[in-house]
């Protein structure tokens, strides 16, 4: 058990954190969960028995990076990518800019569109020229939980566990 000034599960050590939901006094675990479905669903079932279920959380821990390659980056893709974002910032700018002057609202859309697509596509080679080829593949990165702990304030935890006992399909793996 954490003592309160440890700052452990529950307990923010930034005290400004208290009050935000995102902490109980005196956590215990009910249960350790390899699918986070799985841990939704026993705090589902106890809020389905009328439990008190503001004095839960899902935990997710020991967290993992997932980096997943979607393809090879070359210069096409790098000027593509830059030009598209930067026309797009571009109108944005443009639609601003356009309130300010009704008598070429498209004119100032179009000019910024093609602005930003140069702007964009300068920096983005910018950009990739300074990584010197060592990294050549676009990527989409998530940080995953492998575990998710149900916890319970320390006062409800015997009716939780009780209540969970008798879940179909089973309670969760207690440690």
């Amino acid at each position: 058990m954490s003592s309160p000034m440890s700052g452990g599960f529950g307990r923010p050590q930034n005290p400004r954190m208290q009050g935000q939901g995102l902490s109980l006094e005196y956590p215990m675990s009910l249960g350790i969960y390899t699918e986070y479905r799985d841990a939704q669903q026993a705090v589902d079932y106890l809020s389905d028995q009328q439990f008190p279920v503001e004095n839960c959380m899902i935990v997710g821990t020991e967290l993992k990076q997932i980096e997943r390659v979607v393809g090879r980056l070359t210069w096409g893709r790098v000027l593509a990518g830059g030009a598209l974002s930067g026309a797009w910032f571009g109108a944005f700018i443009g639609l601003i800019l356009s309130m300010f002057d009704s008598v070429n609202v498209l004119g100032v859309i179009f000019s910024t569109i093609i602005f930003g697509a140069v702007f964009g596509a300068v920096w983005a080679s910018i950009g990739y020229s300074l990584t010197r080829g060592q990294r050549d593949f676009q990527s989409v990165t998530q940080v995953v939980a492998t575990k998710y702990e149900v916890l319970v304030e320390h006062k409800f935890a015997m009716q939780a566990r009780e209540l969970l006992e008798r879940m179909p399909g089973g309670g969760p793996t207690l440690t």
